[in-house]
């Protein structure tokens, strides 16, 4: 019985963890270039629940336990804006992204200058050009982005966004704020990656699917509950027997 209620457990841990997945894809359905996650879990079989020496021998326990949230990198729905510092990336690129902690990689492509002149993200990161973050003078007006990423004014040209790919994309990892970190290098991003001025990639979330998934997870978790429920139940009555047969 108490195997029972150990693998219950280990179960609902993963379904806790499942939902935590789709409540931050939910969250993220209207954020720009967004990149949904699923959970993955593995069979854990107890060796230790192997033992020959009873009648029937034991047999061996499965539980669940995590085996990482992939990302999916399907290509979000591309929306116009007009806005000229809109881009949306197409294919396998990441514009690259000053932080703190190092360069970070994204694709949400809704960009803007801050009150240092700086070609910045949304959340107020610099976007790096080919030779660093681009700027912008005190006298410049009508920035805009054009398809090869060549950032200009009416003053003539800025720099060149910087877009990169990698070996392993399945191996990023999120940051918040939409943003990515690698510990391998980036590449130059290849030819089939361009921009599209004037637009923005949207979430790749499907709201539908992660509702759908969520009224699984919750079954899912409900029923477990009640396995659980009725498996402790059945061990007070066995007790409460075994007690009344010794008295």
């Amino acid at each position: 019985m108490e195997n029972a209620l150990l693998v219950g457990l280990s179960r609902q841990v993963a379904l806790a963890r499942e939902l935590d997945v789709i409540a931050n894809n939910m969250a993220n359905v209207g954020t720009n270039g967004f990149k949904t996650r699923s959970a993955r879990f593995n069979e854990f079989v107890m060796p230790i629940a192997s033992a020959e020496s009873f009648k029937p021998s034991d047999r061996p326990l499965s539980y669940v336990i995590d085996k990482g949230t992939p990302i999916d990198l399907s290509q979000g729905v591309i929306e116009r804006t007009g806005n000229p510092l809109d881009v949306a990336l197409r294919g396998d690129a990441y514009l690259v992204v000053q932080t703190p902690n190092g360069d970070r990689y994204t694709r949400a492509g809704s960009l803007d200058i801050n009150a240092r002149g700086q070609l910045v993200t949304q959340s107020g990161q610099p976007v790096m050009g080919d030779g660093g973050p681009i700027t912008f003078g005190a006298n410049e007006s009508n920035a805009r982005i054009a398809a090869d990423g060549t950032v200009s004014t009416d003053q003539g040209q800025r720099g060149k966004l910087r877009m990169v790919r990698f070996a392993n994309p399945l191996a990023l990892a999120s940051e918040g704020t939409n943003l990515f970190a690698s510990t391998a290098a980036p590449l130059p991003a290849g030819p089939e990656a361009r921009l599209e001025p004037g637009a923005i990639e949207g979430s790749n979330v499907k709201a539908v699917i992660e509702m759908t998934r969520l009224m699984e997870v919750q079954r899912s978790y409900q029923s477990t509950a009640n396995m659980m429920s009725k498996t402790d139940e059945l061990r007070s009555k066995a007790i409460a027997r075994l007690a009344d047969q010794q008295a």
